[in-house]
């Protein structure tokens, strides 16, 4: 399975979005499941999607506000009910996986006041079915207590291959939380900055990058998480197409290790 974020960097009506994905190969999507930054029709994305043939491999949850999810507030406390809200468009809409950031920039430390929040959050999408993958950012000590804290089958790990490059690549993710991985979000940098290449365009080592995702034993999709950085004037068919070799690669590399570990 080879999926990709509906946004890859062009204004475009989301249905055609859609379409072209279907178009370029792909057989699944993800969704940004918010009306930020002028996403208004975001709820019509599975319809337009499951019409189209393509399995919806998760939505990726909004992030605005999410340091109050560490504070002792009201902001907090609305932000959780979202979040639960938001499972029961996951169950609505056949969707099986839910996106979490865990901070932003100057985000409190961790505390047990979010982590009651989070675990409120997991107990609801066990008993519903969904999983609920946190997302590696910038630093890893949110997500380290998260996940050495809360022991289900359906809280686990999103990685980022280039927040992990670009500002924690000495920290081995993939060996204290690989696991519980549950999704991919894949693209390339320079090691420098977040630019969201294409795979092989970037400085990324992609054959040790999946050589450790085959040893954590995932077997979901191979996701894309690209944007159309550095490729001005390429068409939006054009660079789904890349993008779609450049994934069929990235799975290929991924097979080669399966079978060398096996």
């Amino acid at each position: 399975m080879i999926s990709t974020h509906l946004w890859f960097g062009y204004e475009l009506p989301l249905r055609e979005r859609v379409s072209l994905v279907k178009q370029a190969g792909f057989e699944g999507v993800m969704i940004w499941w918010s009306d930020e930054f002028g996403n208004h029709d975001f709820r019509d994305a599975p319809r337009y999607a499951h019409d189209a043939g393509l399995f919806i491999e998760n939505i990726h949850t909004p992030f605005k506000g999410i340091n109050n999810l560490w504070l002792d507030n009201l902001d907090g406390n609305a932000l959780t009910e979202r979040y639960l809200k938001m499972i029961d468009d996951c169950v609505d809409n056949d969707i099986p996986t839910m996106i979490l950031h865990l901070y932003s920039s100057k985000s409190p430390p961790p505390c047990e006041i979010g982590l009651n929040r989070i675990l409120q959050i997991v107990e609801k999408a066990e008993k519903n079915g969904i999983n609920i993958a946190f997302e590696n950012l910038t630093r890893t000590g949110h997500l380290d207590y998260v996940l050495n804290s809360v022991e289900s089958d359906y809280a686990g790990l999103c990685f980022d291959s280039g927040h992990h490059y670009y500002k924690t690549p000495d920290d081995d993710l993939l060996e204290k939380h690989g696991s519980r991985l549950k999704a991919l979000h894949l693209h390339d940098n320079d090691g420098i900055d977040d630019k969201h290449r294409l795979p092989f365009d970037g400085t990324i080592d992609w054959s040790e990058t999946m050589r450790k995702i085959a040893q954590t034993g995932y077997a979901g999709a191979i996701s894309l998480e690209v944007e159309n950085m550095g490729y001005d004037g390429m068409p939006p068919e054009e660079f789904l197409q890349l993008a779609l070799q450049r994934a069929r690669r990235l799975e290929g590399l991924k097979r080669w290790d399966s079978f060398k570990c096996s």
